[in-house]
Parts: structure tokens; C-alpha cells; sequence
């Protein structure tokens, strides 16, 4: 601008004039700190086994009571155990009786099992199998919770327990298993019975001696013949 043009211009106050600046510093910047994947937070390891335990436990906002033969009562809710079992989803959710109903009876099933698979239903876990300390009764809980799951539709349970009572067979306890394998179409299960008990003379007439043997003849007889047949083609 030309100094005859300043006094027009409206930039000149009181014979003064006001200059605005604006000022860029430039410096080294500092090094950019880069965070390894070893030092990021490590994530928690999933606790929604314990929140909905606690809530079974709670039993907080449960709408079903389950009144076993024995007396016992167990509540619990209808949406956690039909999300899990078919046979539940169909009872609360279809066409049943149960549908509108608030109490449940529950047959031929002792107390410790049904807990045991409701538990189990909200935790997806079974401890009473793994109670090293008193094996047997483990095995034994295996046996019922078994069945409780065919009958509930547990898939993943079923195959726990025959997982575990795979690892478990002798003589007391094969032909009992065997009949439950039989039963409950646990054919792997199954299989390894017929495996073990045919494994040798010495075996055969050892389990024929248990009262597990007269419970599988009164239950499922045809399986004898399969036996028969296994053990005859092991001694050809």
C-alpha cells in the first residue's frame, strides 16, 4: 500500500497503526514412542461362567421352580436353560404345558444330578467329574449326569461324560456302562466296552460275575450277542 493511500484505508488510528503477526517456531520433534505387543494390556480370561453361576445361585429374577421326587426344589430361569436345551426351549417356548406353567416336576432323577446338570447348563462346567479325590463317585455321577443329558439334549455334556467314563472301565464298572452306552447311543462308548470286556477270558467271566452283568441282561439283552460275537471272533 502506497503512504498516500494509509490515511484512506481506515487502518491508520489516531496517527496510529497496529501490525498483527503471527509467528511459526520450528523445533525437532520427539521421537515417536511405539508400544510393542508385549506391553499392551493383556485381556482378562472370560468370567461369564462365575456371573451367571451367581445368578443361579442368586437365583435372582428366576420365573421356574423344579420340584423333584425326592422334595428337593431347585429355581432357576427359563430363558438361560431353553437357550441351552432343546428339550427346555421346547417346554418353556412351545406348545407344552410347562409353557405357562411356574413350577416343574421332575421324575426318576436324584437331586445331586439335577443340580450337578444345572449348573452345568449355566456354567458349562461339571467339577463333580473331576473330584480326584474320590474317583469312584466321580464315575458314578458320570453315569447319571449321562443320561440327564440325553434326556436334556446336553450334547456337550453327554460327551464329557463319556469321555470320562471311557478313561474309567474295569470290571465293575463295564457292564454297567455298557448298558448306559447302549441306552443312551454312545456308540464310541460303547465300543470300548465291548473292547474291554472281551479283551480276555479272564475278563469276560470276572465282569459275568457282577451284578452290572444282570442289570445288562434285564436291560439290553440283544448287546449280549454282540458280545458273543466279538469275543467268539477274538478266539478264532
Amino acid at each position: 500500500m502506497k503512504r498516500d493511500e494509509l490515511p484512506r484505508s481506515g487502518y491508520l488510528v489516531n496517527d496510529s497503526l497496529t501490525v498483527e503477526c503471527t509467528l511459526t517456531v520450528l523445533k525437532k520433534l520427539p521421537d515417536m514412542v511405539v508400544v510393542s505387543a508385549a506391553t499392551e494390556v493383556p485381556l482378562p480370561s472370560s468370567d461369564l461362567h462365575r456371573h451367571l453361576g451367581e445368578l443361579l445361585q442368586g437365583r435372582k429374577g428366576a420365573d421356574v421352580t423344579f420340584v423333584l421326587d425326592s422334595g428337593d426344589r431347585y429355581r432357576a430361569h427359563k430363558n438361560i436353560l431353553a437357550a441351552r436345551s432343546p428339550v427346555f426351549m421346547a417346554e418353556f417356548f412351545g406348545n407344552m404345558n410347562e409353557r405357562s406353567s411356574q413350577t416343574v416336576s421332575i421324575g426318576d432323577m436324584q437331586a445331586a444330578v439335577f443340580k450337578a446338570m444345572l449348573h452345568f447348563i449355566y456354567t458349562d462346567m461339571a467339577p463333580e467329574l473331576d473330584e480326584e479325590h474320590d474317583e469312584p463317585a466321580a464315575v458314578v455321577m458320570a453315569q447319571h449326569l449321562l443320561a440327564a443329558a440325553d434326556r436334556y439334549g446336553l450334547d456337550r455334556l453327554k460327551l464329557i461324560c463319556e469321555g470320562k467314563l471311557s478313561s474309567n472301565i474295569d470290571v465293575e464298572t463295564a457292564a454297567t456302562t455298557l448298558a448306559l452306552a447302549e441306552q443312551h447311543n454312545c456308540s464310541v462308548l460303547k465300543n470300548k466296552c465291548v473292547d474291554f470286556v472281551t479283551g480276555s477270558p479272564e475278563t469276560l467271566n470276572a465282569v459275568l460275575a457282577t451284578d452290572g452283568y444282570k442289570h445288562l441282561v434285564e436291560s439290553c439283552p440283544l448287546v449280549l450277542t454282540e458280545l458273543l460275537k466279538v469275543a467268539h471272533g477274538r478266539r478264532n
